[in-house]
C-alpha cells in the first residue's frame, strides 16, 4: 500500500486541538477525581468532628479506649463547666482587642507602603522592595530575642503595647496590596490627578475601594494570627489578666489534667469566632488569595 503523502494527511487546526485539550476527563476519571477530594475533606474534618463530639461526651466515656465515635448521652454543660473553670471571658476580651488592633495597624501600614511602592518613584524603590521580601524568609525564632531586649528597653514588658506594636505590618500584606494596586489602570490615576485628586484622596476614594478582596484577605490573615498567637503573648506577658486566649487555653490545659471532655469544650468555643468570621468572608479570602499572582 502506499503511505499518505504529508500533504494528504488531515491538519488538526489550533481551535480543534485546544477543544481537544479542554475535553472533558471520561467518567471513571471524573469519579476517582471526586472520590479522591471527598476523602480528603473527610481526612481534614475528621479532627474537628472528633474535638466536637468529644466535648459533649461525659468524663467516663471520653476517656474510654476504643473510643466511641457519638456521644451516648450529650452534656452540654461541658462548655458551662470548662467557661467557670478560668477567666475566658477576660482572655476572649484580650485577644479580640489585640487582634482588632493588630488588623487596623496591618491594613494602615500596608495600604501606605504598597501605594507608595505602586505609584510613587524614588530612588532605590526596587532595591528596598526586594529587602522587604528577603526579610520573610528569616524565622520568626531568630528575631525573638533581640524583639523581647527591645521591648524590654522600653518598658513595654506585660502591656498591650507588646502585643500590638510589633505587629502592626506585615511584609505579605504589602506585597499583596501592592500587587492589586498594579492592577489597577494608570489612566484611571492620571483622570483622577487631572480632576485635583491628591495621592491620598485617590487611595481613599479609589484604590481601597477597588482592592476590597485584598484588604478582607489582608484582615483575615492578621486577625487569624492574632487570635492563635500563642509564643510572643507566653514571653512577653506575666500576669493572667494580661493572657491571650491561646495562652489560656494551654494553662488550662494544665489545669484541666486528664479532662479530655473540658479541654475539648474550651478548644470548641475558643475555635468557633474564627471559623465564623472565616464563613462569612469566604468569598472575598479566595479571591483575594487567586489574585496575589497578578501582573500590573
Amino acid at each position: 500500500m502506499r503511505r499518505e503523502s504529508v500533504a494528504t494527511r488531515p491538519v488538526a487546526f489550533p481551535a480543534e486541538r485546544r477543544r481537544r485539550r479542554l475535553a472533558l476527563p471520561s467518567i471513571p476519571a471524573r469519579l476517582l477525581l471526586h472520590l479522591s477530594l471527598l476523602g480528603g475533606a473527610i481526612l481534614l474534618l475528621f479532627p474537628f468532628y472528633w474535638m466536637v463530639t468529644t466535648s459533649l461526651k461525659t468524663p467516663e466515656e471520653a476517656s474510654l479506649f476504643p473510643p466511641t465515635m457519638w456521644p451516648a448521652s450529650w452534656r452540654i454543660e461541658n462548655y458551662v463547666t470548662a467557661w467557670n473553670l478560668a477567666p475566658f471571658g477576660r482572655y476572649f476580651i484580650n485577644t479580640v482587642f489585640v487582634a482588632c488592633m493588630q488588623t487596623l495597624g496591618v491594613l494602615t501600614t500596608s495600604a501606605l507602603a504598597a501605594y507608595a511602592f505602586t505609584r510613587i518613584n524614588f530612588a532605590g524603590k526596587n532595591l528596598v522592595f526586594v529587602g522587604l521580601l528577603g526579610t520573610m524568609m528569616i524565622p520568626f525564632e531568630v528575631t525573638l530575642v533581640p524583639n523581647f531586649i527591645i521591648l524590654k528597653h522600653l518598658h513595654w514588658y506585660n502591656s498591650f503595647l507588646a502585643l500590638i506594636v510589633p505587629w502592626t505590618a506585615s511584609v505579605f500584606a504589602i506585597f499583596l496590596l501592592r500587587q492589586f494596586f498594579r492592577s489597577i489602570p494608570r489612566d484611571l490615576y492620571d483622570a483622577a490627578e487631572m480632576d485635583g485628586c491628591g495621592r491620598l484622596a485617590f487611595l481613599w476614594r479609589i484604590a481601597l475601594p477597588l482592592s476590597k478582596p485584598a484588604l478582607i484577605t489582608i484582615g483575615l490573615f492578621s486577625f487569624l494570627g492574632a487570635w492563635n498567637a500563642l509564643l510572643w503573648p507566653l514571653i512577653v506577658t506575666g500576669d493572667e489578666e494580661m493572657r491571650m486566649l491561646q495562652v489560656g487555653l494551654s494553662a488550662f490545659q494544665s489545669e484541666a489534667q486528664t479532662q479530655y471532655h473540658l479541654w475539648m469544650a474550651a478548644a470548641t468555643f475558643t475555635m468557633a469566632p474564627v471559623i465564623a468570621i472565616y464563613f462569612v468572608a469566604q468569598r472575598y479570602f479566595i479571591e483575594g488569595v487567586s489574585a496575589s499572582g497578578i501582573k500590573g
